[in-house]
């Protein structure tokens, strides 16, 4: 189907601030973000000195991991009810504060119980940053720009991921675990408090347009007018569980990978986490890359948002599928550099799904629920079953088993892909007003 010149329901959700604003608040954004996943992630690659200190089994590690994703899950809700509803800026630099003091206090832990609760404080402070910035971003950039914003954004996470891995294993091996998450927690610290001091878009009402006759008003929305908007919307539906799939592997990749390395060829964990942090910074290409061919697409046919996730994730299906069944060595080295460029793909536009289809007061919420899902059946399960099927059959058999849950993806967004012009028409047509 062609392109509309036009869509007034994407257009009325844009704040229209000053371009360099826009891009200062953007700056601030990806740093955050690349700090909110350098303090996330660097646990992975401090794995083997944490175990041998304490005798820890794969299966405990793997929990240091997923006991993050589970705060996010429990709170990310609230968290963007508050961002949606109160007020994005204070919400996030106080979201960012917590995380980093939460990060800080894992380098004083004397035992698992302590490093695990320091965990769950980095979730709790992690739980509506997405969420949040996801929100502020789709209303500071025109419709045409989104996908390619996103993409920009989420390269912000192989980066910091990237980061997270190599230096906290360079960090461990020279003076210790503990002065890996010491070192990282400082920066994002510093940025928080910057952000306190940005301009926002003001609060949108929660109203809906009825009509009776030719006349047209608009009234507050009821409870069940606001649940209808996420349960009343299959392009979302599809999206948000086309997410897990994805983020299943990725979790089980950034969290899995330096060990499998280690184990299967033999190397040090400083060698083994700069190979998967390489791995995980091709993702600043496909990431920006995917917005960018996602955005260029969706101008000639609008059901490129979904379309073009279904194609990528099929490709990294491929490819996961000969690194782990049919390679090693150097040619599995290479598939893996390949998803390294595809892993993210998918995301700038299916992110920007959960933010065109949904009330422009509700995007923050909206982009919470995908987190909820996402992580509740991609990245807090997938540590903790990669580990436990690790520990029964070997860390080879349970990285063979992620690409099926790509497959299972790409065939989501596909189906999504058929409702999302019409999901796209339902929606409620509002201007955003930007803070003076």
């Amino acid at each position: 189907m062609e392109r509309r010149n036009e869509s007034s329901a994407i257009m009325a959700g844009y704040a229209q601030p000053p371009k360099k604003y826009a891009y200062y608040v953007f700056a601030l954004l990806f740093l955050l973000y690349l700090f909110n996943y350098m303090d996330r992630i660097v646990v992975t690659s401090l794995f083997p000195f944490i175990q041998k200190e304490w005798g820890l089994t794969d299966t405990q590690a793997g929990m240091l991991v997923s006991v993050v994703f589970a705060a996010i899950v429990i709170l990310t809700l609230p968290a963007s009810i508050l961002v949606d509803r109160w007020s994005r800026k204070k919400t996030i630099g106080i979201m960012a504060l917590l995380w980093s003091i939460a990060t800080a206090i894992c380098a004083f832990t004397k035992s698992f119980p302590q490093l695990l609760a320091a965990r769950l404080g980095i979730g709790i402070g992690e739980a509506g940053f997405a969420p949040g910035g996801t929100a502020m971003l789709s209303s500071f950039f025109p419709p045409e720009k989104r996908s390619q914003v996103m993409g920009l954004w989420n390269a912000a996470i192989p980066l910091g991921m990237a980061l997270g891995i190599g230096v906290g294993g360079f960090i461990a091996e020279i003076w210790g675990w503990r002065y890996a998450f010491g070192l990282v927690a400082i920066p994002g610290a510093i940025v928080a408090i910057l952000f306190f001091f940005i301009k926002d878009y003001k609060t949108v009402d929660l109203v809906k347009t009825v009509e009776a006759g030719k006349i047209q008003s608009r009234i507050k929305m009821s409870k069940m007018d606001v649940l209808w908007e996420f349960i009343g919307t299959p392009s979302l539906i599809y999206t948000n569980l086309g997410f897990a799939g994805c983020i299943f592997c990725s979790a089980a990749m950034m969290t899995w990978l330096p060990t499998f390395f280690h184990r299967m060829e033999g190397i040090p964990m400083s060698q083994a986490g700069l190979k998967t942090a390489f791995i995980m910074l091709l993702a600043i290409i496909g990431g920006p890359l995917g917005g960018w061919l996602a955005d260029t697409w969706f101008r000639r046919r609008v059901s490129a948002r979904l379309l073009f996730p279904a194609i990528s994730t099929l490709l990294n299906a491929m490819v996961l599928l000969l690194a782990f069944l049919f390679f090693s060595g150097k040619m599995q080295y290479i598939m893996l550099l390949a998803n390294g460029v595809l892993i993210m793909a998918f995301a700038p536009a299916a992110i920007t799904v959960t933010q065109e289809v949904i009330h422009p007061g509700l995007r923050a919420i909206s982009y919470a629920v995908c987190v909820i899902v996402q992580n509740s059946l991609g990245a807090f399960t997938a540590p903790i079953v990669i580990g436990r099927i690790s520990d029964t059959y070997g860390i080879k058999t349970a990285m063979c088993i992620l690409p099926a849950f790509m497959l299972l993806s790409s065939l989501l967004y596909f189906v999504g892909s058929l409702h999302y012009e019409r999901d796209l028409d339902k929606v409620e047509k509002i201007s955003l007003e930007f803070e003076e």
